[in-house]
C-alpha cells in the first residue's frame, strides 16, 4: 500500500495526467498540465523512482548548479495536488512526466495505487497527435473512453482504435480494467508545423478540460501566445506558395466537414464557457462585459477552441 504523508484529505479529486514523448505532439499536453500546476501553484508530493522506468541513454539526466553545488535532475514522473476554488471547490491531482522506457504495466499500477489511495473519482489523460488540420482553424479536440456508460453520460466517443499505442492508451486501459473511470482528450496538431511549443493546441485542451469538469481554468498568457503563434505560422506559410496552397486545401476540407457543428454544438459550448467565466470573474477583478461581437476578446473566433 502507498502511504502518503503531508497530503490533506481531498475534495472530489480528479487525476489529470500528461506525458512527454510519443503522445505529446507540439508538447501541447504536457504544457497544459504544467500550466495548471503553475497557475494553481501545485505542490509536488510524490515522484516515481526513475531507476524503475527510464533508460537514461534515451532520457538523459541534466546537471545544474544550485548555490555553487552541482546537482542532477533525473527524468521521472511527478505528482502534485492543486485546489480549485469557487462555489464547489475540488482538487486536481496532476501527473506530469515522460513516457516511460520500460515496465509500463508496473508504471500504470503505481499511478493507480496513488489514485486509489487519494480517492480519485476520474482520470483524465491529455494527449496530442499530428493530423491533417489547418493551423488557421480551431484545434480539434476529441474525448474518448473505453467505458460505454461513461461515453453516454459525458457525451464522449467510445474508442474503436486499433494499432500501436503509447502510454496514454495503456494507462486508459489500465484504469478501465481497475474499474476507475478514465477519459482521454486528444488535440490534433498540424503535421506541417509540429515543432513545440503549440500554445493554440494547449489552450484547446484546457478549454475542453474546462467543459468536461465544469470548472474555470485561468488562461494566463495562453490566449495571447496562441494568437502570436498563429500570426507567426501565417507569415511562414505566406512565404511558401506550396504550403499556402496546401493550407487552403485543408481549410476547405475542414469547413465543409464541420459546418453543422460550427453552427450548433460548438457555439453552444463556447457560450456556456463564456457564461461560466462571466459568473466567476477574473481573480481580483470584476467580470468582463461581452465585446461588441458578443463574446469577450479572448473568447472570440480568434481564440483556439475544441
Amino acid at each position: 500500500m502507498i502511504e502518503l504523508e503531508g497530503v490533506p484529505e481531498l475534495i472530489d479529486p480528479v487525476m489529470v495526467a500528461a506525458f512527454e514523448g510519443w503522445n505529446d505532439a507540439g508538447d501541447a499536453a504536457s504544457t497544459a498540465v504544467a500550466h495548471l500546476e503553475r497557475e494553481w501553484k501545485g505542490e509536488v508530493f510524490a515522484a516515481l523512482d526513475a531507476e524503475d522506468y527510464y533508460d537514461f541513454q534515451v532520457n538523459r539526466p541534466t546537471v545544474f548548479m544550485d548555490g555553487g553545488v552541482r546537482k542532477i535532475t533525473w527524468p521521472t514522473t511527478r505528482l502534485s495536488v492543486v485546489r480549485v476554488g469557487g462555489d464547489k471547490p475540488r482538487d486536481l491531482v496532476l501527473v506530469r512526466g515522460i513516457e516511460p522506457s520500460m515496465r509500463w504495466r508496473s508504471f500504470c499500477n503505481e499511478l493507480l495505487g496513488f489514485a486509489h489511495e487519494l480517492g480519485v473519482e476520474l482520470v483524465v489523460i491529455l494527449g496530442a497527435l499530428l493530423g491533417d488540420t489547418p493551423h488557421t482553424r480551431p484545434v480539434p479536440v476529441s474525448g474518448v473512453t473505453s467505458d460505454p456508460d461513461l461515453a453516454r453520460r459525458m457525451d464522449l466517443e467510445e474508442t474503436k482504435y486499433e494499432g500501436p499505442t503509447g502510454i496514454v492508451g495503456v494507462l486508459q486501459e489500465a484504469c478501465t480494467h481497475a474499474g476507475v473511470p478514465a477519459v482521454s482528450l486528444w488535440a490534433a496538431v498540424p503535421h506541417y508545423v509540429s515543432q513545440p511549443p503549440n500554445p493554440k493546441a494547449t489552450l484547446a485542451l484546457l478549454n475542453r478540460l474546462e467543459d468536461l469538469l465544469d470548472l474555470r481554468i485561468p488562461q494566463g498568457e495562453l490566449p495571447e501566445d496562441a494568437r502570436a503563434w498563429q500570426v507567426g505560422v501565417d507569415q511562414l506559410a505566406a512565404e511558401d506558395s506550396e504550403v499556402a496552397e496546401y493550407v487552403q486545401t485543408l481549410e476547405e476540407a475542414r469547413d465543409t466537414a464541420e459546418l453543422p457543428e460550427a453552427s450548433g454544438e460548438a457555439i453552444a459550448r463556447e457560450f456556456e464557457r463564456y457564461l461560466r467565466r462571466r459568473d466567476v470573474g477574473p481573480p481580483g477583478g470584476k467580470p468582463r462585459p461581452p465585446a461588441a461581437g458578443g463574446l469577450p476578446k479572448d473568447e472570440d473566433e480568434d481564440n483556439p477552441d475544441d
